[in-house]
């Protein structure tokens, strides 16, 4: 069956399959304008369509010119097999390393990964490893794994022509990295920031169509990332932290710290220390840590000068009437205050008297302008209670909009990063900047990040905290930064998901699956698989010719990842099923049961309602997992077994977007908790809070409450994959 034609998307092109073909003699014509994301696919003469990078592979040393490609005899096909579903690993950041030095110590006595010759797991890896670009390039000059650098060279020396051509097409001159679109490509990249999510985000790498910030110059850019302590970060803050971060690391700038804390209402201590918690957490490197209320005494200073200035006023109008008129254009008879008038006023408001609680101070703008934003915006209000910080020295607060242009300013920041949705606010910025006669900082905007199901406003989270919906702000059913980690997110697909969509301006309501999808590619190949049973109505197996005596035998807790460890699986007479899977059985059906073998059930016993109690069985281990239909997990009987809870969490609100008005207390999801009590195989005691295992057959889950005694559970976090609803249900 002749190949017609590879396809592929320009800004991700399938490396080893290219190489594979190449090397194979296979002619392949190449089509790189797929639309960015999209997967590879083989179009073949008889209109077949093969689609993925491993369907790919095994395509074409199915039909390659070359012999031997899939190993010579049956052992060495099923190793190339098992390196083929392990050279994913290479392209996740934060296991590369680990990857590497499994690699160097495989090949210690070898020259081919499999066999005397070159195969299709020689070139998976050799494409993996090239693909990385500069990380591997700076290891392949060091000594650090001598054996994979031999061999990766003896490649490259011996198909050097064809190799370094592939490379400099597809990665870039000597591994830099650099997407590259192809000589057959298309124009039509994606703008996406390419993002190696090693180490928690410290290497984010350029892309070939990078947007710029206007006016920066090398080396002297500096950005601040400026949260509100009223909450925890949500996944929208850790976009803007993230993109000042990328920011300042593609102009070697720095990046402030700035804790926007002018409202002592809705500000604490415990969001300062839980914001530094989450920066951390998102790997976020800072120069420094400042708060807008170190620059209070200025921002009194400022607020007097424009006051003298006749650049500001205090009014005294009623706040709801003040909106119609600022909505309805009309000014205030406050606006023509004398300068006297002003000061008489403002110390009224200093000192939180009655008449200072009846006045705000506005900015003597422009009533009429189309923008409302410029409608003469409020600097100060009277908060007469205590700050977080510094107590009960001020009874009145500079607003957001007053405190942030000044500060931007005198901290030095050149480019204030902010979300589109300001963007009609973007000229009463600059304006008071002008008025205040300070040096001009440059907004970039980017879009908001926004997502299905999802509340961000952190006034709406608090009331889930506060009426006890949730059990706190680190909730795995919170976007917050800490909830999303809870429920089994790894930081770097967070990173990754975030930066692929670049400095975006268009509005997107982002999907979740894809989030857990890019989670699901990094913890899958490297996370230990362990074994549970549902615990209510289990039924129990009797192999009538089982092992009269237990045995216990070490097998690896990850197939295909040396690095996950081993584990102890005990082999007795009698085993539990899920009731779900004994539903399924057919008396005299041949079944597989998982890191045994083939068992054939003899006997179903049933109560009186027809539920399935128990079952009989015999061993047939000679038998064929190829032949059976159901390929099954179980636990021994045993007191070892260890008590589980696994826990799911669905979204709190069950509406995908709500519209502008629209309460969400009308759209609150009755239901997003579902606890199921569950066995666990002993190994499991050793579980470590925050580790990310595999259930056989029922998804990822995260260990948020580690063995402690018998009688108290583990719990485990389900972590959603991108696609099944619920493996429990």
């Amino acid at each position: 069956m002749e190949i017609t034609q590879l396809s592929f998307a320009a800004d991700c092109p399938p490396l080893s399959v290219i190489v594979a073909a190449k090397l194979a003699g296979i002619p392949l014509p190449l089509d790189s304008s797929l639309p960015s994301g999209s997967p590879p696919f083989l179009l073949c003469s008889n209109g077949h369509k093969v689609l993925g990078t491993s369907d790919l592979l095994h395509h074409i040393g199915g039909v390659s010119k070359t012999q031997c490609l899939y190993g010579s005899t049956e052992y060495e096909s099923s190793e190339v097999e098992r390196l083929l579903e392990y050279a994913p690993i290479l392209s996740s950041g934060s296991e590369f390393e680990n990857a590497c030095k499994y690699l160097d110590e495989y090949l210690e006595k070898r020259t081919f990964l499999v066999g005397h010759s070159l195969t299709i797991a020689d070139i998976a890896i050799w494409s993996g490893l090239a693909g990385v670009g500069l990380r591997w390039e700076s290891l392949r000059k060091s000594k650090k794994y001598q054996n994979l650098v031999r061999w990766f060279n003896s490649i490259h020396s011996e198909y050097t022509d064809v190799l370094d051509a592939i490379i400099a097409t597809y990665v870039g001159k000597k591994g830099s990295g650099k997407a590259a679109t192809g000589k057959q490509g298309s124009t039509n990249q994606s703008r996406s920031v390419n993002v190696d999510v090693s180490d928690k985000g410290k290497g984010i790498n350029k892309s070939s169509a990078e947007v710029d910030l206007p006016d920066a110059e090398f080396g002297k850019v500096c950005l601040r990332f400026a949260p509100e302590p009223s909450g925890y970060l949500h996944i929208g803050h850790s976009k803007a932290a993230l993109m000042n971060q990328y920011f300042a690391q593609r102009y070697q700038g720095k990046v402030i710290v700035r804790f926007d804390d002018t409202n002592p209402a809705k500000e604490s201590n415990e969001f300062v220390d839980n914001i530094l918690k989450d920066i951390e957490t998102l790997g976020i490197k800072y120069d420094r840590v400042t708060y807008t209320s170190d620059y209070f005494p200025q921002l009194m200073e400022m607020a007097e000068k424009l006051i003298r200035e006749g650049k500001a006023y205090v009014d005294d109008t009623p706040r709801e009437e003040m909106q119609k008129m600022r909505m309805d254009g009309v000014e205030s008879k406050c606006r023509s205050n004398s300068v006297d008038e002003n000061f008489k006023l403002w110390k009224e408001m200093m000192e939180a008297s009655e008449r200072g609680l009846q006045c705000c101070l506005r900015g003597k703008l422009d009533m009429q302008d189309p923008n409302k934003s410029l409608r003469d915006p409020v600097y100060y209000r009277c908060h007469p209670m205590a700050h977080h910080r510094i107590g009960s020295k001020y009874r009145l607060y500079p607003t957001y909009d007053f405190a942030c242009p000044f500060v931007d300013s005198i901290e030095g920041i050149t480019h204030a990063l902010r979300s589109s949705e300001y963007h009609d606010r973007n000229a009463q910025y600059y304006r008071i900047q002008e008025d205040m006669g300070l040096r001009k900082v440059q907004i970039y905007e980017f879009s908001r990040l926004n997502l299905v199901y999802t509340l961000l406003s952190k006034r709406k989270l608090l009331w889930f905290v506060q009426n006890g919906k949730v059990d706190g702000w680190d909730d795995p059913r919170f976007p917050t930064v800490q909830g999303i980690v809870r429920r089994g997110l790894k930081i770097e697909a967070l990173i990754q998901f975030i930066l692929e969509q670049g400095a975006s301006k268009n509005l997107n309501l982002m999907e979740w699956d894809k989030l857990w999808s890019i989670n699901k590619r990094i913890i899958d190949p490297v996370c230990p698989r362990h074994t549970a049973v549902i615990e209510e109505r289990r039924v129990l197996l009797h192999l009538i010719d089982g092992p009269e005596t237990p045995f216990v035998r070490i097998i690896p807790r990850h197939k295909k990842y040396e690095g996950a460890g081993e584990k102890a699986t005990t082999y007795t007479k009698n085993i539990w099923l899920d009731h779900a899977d004994a539903k399924c059985i057919s008396v005299d059906e041949e079944i597989t049961l998982m890191d045994w073998g083939n068992a054939i059930v003899k006997e179903i016993e049933r109560d009186e309602d027809g539920n399935i109690t128990r079952l009989t069985g015999v061993l047939h281990l000679e038998g064929s997992v190829k032949t059976t239909k159901l390929k099954l997990t179980w636990l021994p009987e045993t007191n070892e077994l260890v008590n589980l809870s696994l826990v799911e969490f669905d979204y709190l609100i069950t509406k995908k977007k709500l519209e502008e008005g629209e309460d969400f207390l009308d759209v609150l999801n009755p239901s997003t908790k579902k606890v199921t009590a569950a066995l666990g195989d002993s190994n499991m005691r050793n579980l470590k809070h925050g580790e990310i295992i595999q259930l056989e057959r029922k998804g990822y889950f995260r260990c948020d409450v580690p063995f402690i005694r018998p009688s108290k559970p583990i719990v485990l976090v389900a972590i959603p994959d991108g696609r099944q609803q619920s493996a429990l249900k």
